[in-house]
């Protein structure tokens, strides 16, 4: 394997993250429209993409293998939680 598809394989290990992240403080936005208006798009997806990130690692780390659909739930989960987190309980 050589350097440009290493670096293939580093991205698609995070692009379900950022995906994830991306349309889940969309949504969160157009949901929550009155209660989040005074949080940045931005301030909602990026802490939310880390976390994911971070659960795609460790899933990789304690089953071996990407893409495992229990790594998937523990995402989507992080994900929620991060978005809860940083959308409603910090703002007090």
């Amino acid at each position: 394997m050589g350097p440009i598809d290493a670096l293939v394989h580093l991205v698609n290990l995070f692009v379900p993250a950022l995906a994830l992240a991306a349309l889940a403080a969309a949504l969160a936005k157009a949901l929550w429209r009155r209660e989040l208006a005074g949080v940045r798009w931005l301030a909602l997806a990026w802490p939310a993409a880390v976390s994911g990130a971070v659960v795609a690692l460790t899933g990789l780390v304690v089953t071996g293998r990407d893409g495992r659909m229990a790594t998937y739930a523990a995402m989507v989960a992080a994900c929620a939680l991060t978005l809860w987190w940083r959308g409603f309980l910090r703002r007090r």
